[in-house]
């Protein structure tokens, strides 16, 4: 198994898309084969015009995944290459590149001048780790992303045939980008109640939340776009099940709010 850090710049001649495709020379295939585990990095900020894409302007880490079948890019005359990025995450929070002064990555002594200028660089499972627990991810967390959300009852229906129950569900397609951006931007106390599940039950509760859709899903077309800021929101498993306690009515977070005593 290979891990690598690939590097992600605010500005790029190429257009890849974060978790979907990345875009590299012909040097890196080494580094970047089918099923390797990446992990995503942007370097230091040098436009103030990205600030409100970047979660911090110093150099860090924000993601995880895999890299999926590699493809030439046609239009390259250089022979660079396509790699397609598959079971992208976000992290919870960005990991800078430094912890207490010393670099997150193991870097030889004789390439600490120029290390960062190569933007896929090989790294070892212990630093994949350390990042990914650095920003409170684990392969425990899953809860963060696949939270079981609940949806309005009425989406389900029983039906009786010889004695035996049968349900059958309609499943409404997530965008999990938005859910994942949703927790880095409202963080994991209930919007609602305030409950925090790490405050409440420690390490056990660590990363957990449920994500709510302000509007149904099951209205939404499939060319809705989703603004996670605005059109998400995040609940503690109470709060979430009393929003969709009736067939009929989707409480909002302001209805939800005011009818706490």
């Amino acid at each position: 198994m290979k891990y690598t850090i690939i590097t992600e710049n605010d500005e790029s001649e190429w257009k890849d898309q974060t978790g979907e495709t990345y875009h590299f020379p012909k040097r890196y295939l080494f580094q970047l084969e089918p099923g390797t585990k990446v992990i995503y990095y942007k370097g230091k900020m040098r436009n103030k015009a990205f600030a409100d894409k970047r979660l911090t302007p110093n150099p860090y880490y924000f993601g995880i995944a895999e890299i999926g079948n590699i493809t030439k890019d046609p239009n390259s005359y250089k022979e660079d290459y396509f790699a397609a990025i598959k079971n992208f995450i976000s992290f919870p929070k960005p990991v800078l590149f430094k912890e207490g002064g010393n670099y997150l990555e193991e870097i030889p002594r004789e390439r600490l001048s120029n290390y960062f200028r190569d933007g896929v660089r090989l790294t070892t499972q212990k630093v994949y780790d350390k990042i990914k627990s650095l920003a409170g991810f684990t392969e425990n967390d899953q809860s963060v992303y696949n939270d079981n959300q609940i949806e309005s009852p009425s989406l389900e229906s029983e039906f009786f045939e010889g004695g035996q129950k049968k349900k059958y569900t309609t499943y409404y397609e997530r965008d999990q980008r938005a859910r994942e951006q949703a927790i880095i931007i409202h963080g994991f106390t209930c919007m609602a109640c305030g409950l925090n599940f790490e405050e409440r039950y420690g390490e056990w509760g660590k990363g957990f939340i449920h994500v709510h859709h302000t509007k149904p899903v099951s209205s939404l077309s499939e060319k809705s776009k989703i603004n996670p800021r605005t059109d998400l929101v995040v609940l503690c498993a109470n709060c979430h099940a009393m929003v969709h306690r009736r067939r009929d009515t989707v409480l909002t977070l302001d209805d939800l709010k005011n009818k706490m005593s």
